[in-house]
């Protein structure tokens, strides 16, 4: 007998394996599972928690990249479509709602003479500072059964499995990347 409200659903599939298959070792199944679980939770709690500010979440991930760039708060729309991992085209339609609205402006990259970088508007820096701060504590809700060195193990694990799979870990002169210290 359990205790109520010590199982979840990737338990009584896990347990639906063993009985049909015992001898297969389900271990990934249960951490995927949950793991995309938490990925349709997120979701969710994100879009909810984004809407008051008026963009979509693939906006809030531009103005974020572009906040966590440092002064003078700007990349050119390559590194942030490599960035982002989307493509040019999704990017290109992100910067025009985000220029429309006025919280990007696209000025001379001061990289690339021939070529243009997206930077934050006063009001953007502004509105990305609120929002940010609503998305920190919407993802601290969703971790609330963890503690924090639960949150640091959980992390550290996550880390070391991604380490793992190919394209994952930066490259070594990737450091200051992110910056926009490489066109």
């Amino acid at each position: 007998m359990t205790v109520p409200g010590t199982e979840d659903h990737v338990d009584l599939v896990v347990a639906q394996w063993r009985d049909e298959r015992p001898g297969l070792d389900v271990t990934s199944m249960e951490i995927f599972g949950r793991l995309a679980r938490l990925a349709k939770h997120c979701e969710k709690a994100r879009a909810e928690a984004l809407s008051p500010f008026g963009f979509k979440e693939g906006e809030f991930d531009v103005l974020a990249t572009l906040r966590r760039a440092g002064k003078p708060y700007e990349l050119s729309p390559t590194q942030l479509y490599r960035s982002l991992m989307i493509t040019s085209g999704a990017i290109t339609n992100r910067l025009m709602r985000l220029e429309q609205a006025g919280f990007v402006e696209r000025v001379p990259n001061p990289h690339d003479g021939r070529g243009m970088a997206v930077r934050l508007t006063r009001e953007g820096l502004a509105l990305i500072d609120r929002a940010v701060n609503v998305h920190v504590d919407t993802l601290n809700l969703l971790l609330g059964g963890l503690d924090r060195d639960d949150r640091t193990t959980l992390a550290s694990l996550l880390k070391r499995a991604l380490l793992a799979l190919p394209g994952e870990a930066l490259p070594s002169d990737g450091a200051g990347w992110a910056r926009g210290e490489q066109a």
